[in-house]
C-alpha cells in the first residue's frame, strides 16, 4: 500500500474515532438523564463480575452492603440502569481501541511528519487518563467536580484528535484571501472560551437538576426549574452572549472573505445554525419541564459548538497547521508537491 493510501486510512480512522467520541458525549448524556451513572457501582467490573446481571437474584443478598460507596450502601437494584451504564463503558472501551488504531496508522507519517504520531500517542495516553478519571467518578458517587473533569477530558480529546488529524490533510482546501484575520481570530477565541464556560455552567445546572430530581420525584418534574437557583439564570442568560458572539462572527465572515462559497463560511453557518439548536432546545427545557429527551441533546450541541469552533480556527490559521519537514508553509510547496501528499 502506497504512503497515499496508507496516509488516507489514518485520515479516515481518524474522523471515525472523532464521530465516535461525539457519540460517546451523547451516550453520557443519556446516562445522567437516566440516573444511570452508579447503574454499575464498581469498576471496571459491574457488580464485581465482567456480565452484570439482569435479575437481582444473581446477586448476593447483602449486595447493597458488599458494593456500598463511600462507605454508603448502594440503591436497589435496577437492571435497565445497570446496563445502561455497563453499555457506556463498552463504548468507552471501543473508542480506546479506535484511538489505539489511530496511533498504530499514524506511523505512516513518521518520515513526513513526526508530531502527528506524538500527538496520537499523547491522544491514548489521554484517553488512558479519562478511564481512570471514570473510575473516580463511581468511586466518589458522582461527585459535581469529578463529572466536569470527565467532560473537560471528553472535550480536550476531542480538540486533540481534531487538531492531529487535520495536520494529517497536506490540502484540503484551496487558501482564500481573509481580511482582517487578526480580528477573525480574536472573536473565534472568544465564542470558544464563552462556549466552554456555557458547558461548565451547564454541568453545574445538571448537577443542581439531578439533586432536585431526588428531591422532588419525576411527578414535579414542571416545578424543577422553579428550583434550580442563580447558577440555572446565569447560564440562561450567558446563552445570549454566546449567540451575540457568534452572530458578530458570522457578520465578519461574511464581510472578510473573498470567497463566499468558501468551507470556512459554510462551516460558521453551520456552527450558527448549531448555536440556534442549542439555544432553541435550552428553551424548550425551561418551559416545558425539562423533557429528558432533551438533556442528551444539549449536551451533544454545546460540545459539538466547541469541536467546530476549534475546527475554524485551525482552518482560518491553516499555515500554522500544515507543516512539512524543511518547508515553512504550504505556500512554499510546488503544485506538484502538494498533489503528492
Amino acid at each position: 500500500m502506497s504512503n497515499k493510501n496508507t496516509h488516507k486510512v489514518f485520515r479516515k480512522l481518524g474522523i471515525v474515532t472523532i464521530v465516535a467520541v461525539y457519540f460517546l458525549i451523547a451516550v453520557g448524556g443519556i446516562v445522567r438523564t437516566t440516573g444511570a451513572g452508579m447503574g454499575c457501582p464498581d469498576w471496571p467490573k459491574c457488580f464485581g463480575s465482567w456480565i452484570p446481571p439482569t435479575e437481582v437474584s444473581q446477586l448476593p443478598k447483602n449486595y447493597k452492603e458488599k458494593f456500598k460507596v463511600q462507605g454508603k450502601e448502594i440503591a436497589d437494584f435496577n437492571p435497565i440502569k445497570t446496563w445502561i451504564e455497563y453499555i457506556n463503558r463498552l463504548i468507552g472501551a471501543l473508542i480506546g481501541l479506535l484511538i489505539f488504531a489511530t496511533f498504530i496508522a499514524s506511523f505512516t507519517y513518521w518520515k513526513l511528519d513526526r508530531g502527528i504520531v506524538f500527538l496520537s500517542f499523547a491522544s491514548v495516553l489521554l484517553v488512558g487518563f479519562q478511564g481512570w478519571i471514570g473510575a473516580k467518578v463511581v468511586a466518589t458517587d458522582l461527585a459535581v467536580s469529578m463529572i466536569t473533569i470527565h467532560m473537560v477530558l471528553a472535550l480536550a480529546i476531542v480538540f486533540l484528535l481534531i487538531y492531529t488529524i487535520i495536520r494529517g490533510f497536506k490540502v484540503v482546501w484551496k487558501t482564500t484571501p481573509i481580511a482582517n484575520k487578526k480580528r477573525i481570530n480574536q472573536v473565534i477565541i472568544l465564542s470558544l472560551v464563552l462556549s466552554f464556560i456555557q458547558v461548565v455552567l451547564g454541568t453545574q445546572v445538571r448537577e443542581a437538576i439531578d439533586l432536585i430530581a431526588r428531591n422532588m420525584g419525576e411527578a414535579q418534574r414542571g416545578l424543577w426549574v422553579d428550583n434550580l437557583g442563580m447558577t440555572f439564570y446565569i447560564h440562561r442568560s450567558f446563552s445570549w452572549l454566546v449567540f451575540l458572539t457568534h452572530v458578530y462572527l458570522v457578520y465578519l465572515l461574511y464581510t472578510q472573505l473573498k470567497e463566499r462559497n468558501h468551507f470556512v463560511f459554510k462551516y460558521t453557518i453551520y456552527l450558527f445554525l448549531i448555536i440556534i439548536s442549542e439555544v432553541a432546545t435550552g428553551i424548550a427545557m425551561a418551559y416545558f419541564g425539562i423533557p429528558a429527551f432533551l438533556q442528551p441533546i444539549h449536551l451533544l450541541l454545546g460540545s459539538l459548538v466547541l469541536g467546530i469552533q476549534f475546527f475554524l480556527l485551525l482552518a482560518i490559521n491553516y499555515e500554522r497547521v500544515f507543516v512539512k519537514k524543511g518547508v515553512n508553509s504550504l505556500g512554499e510547496l510546488s503544485q506538484e508537491q502538494l498533489i503528492s501528499q
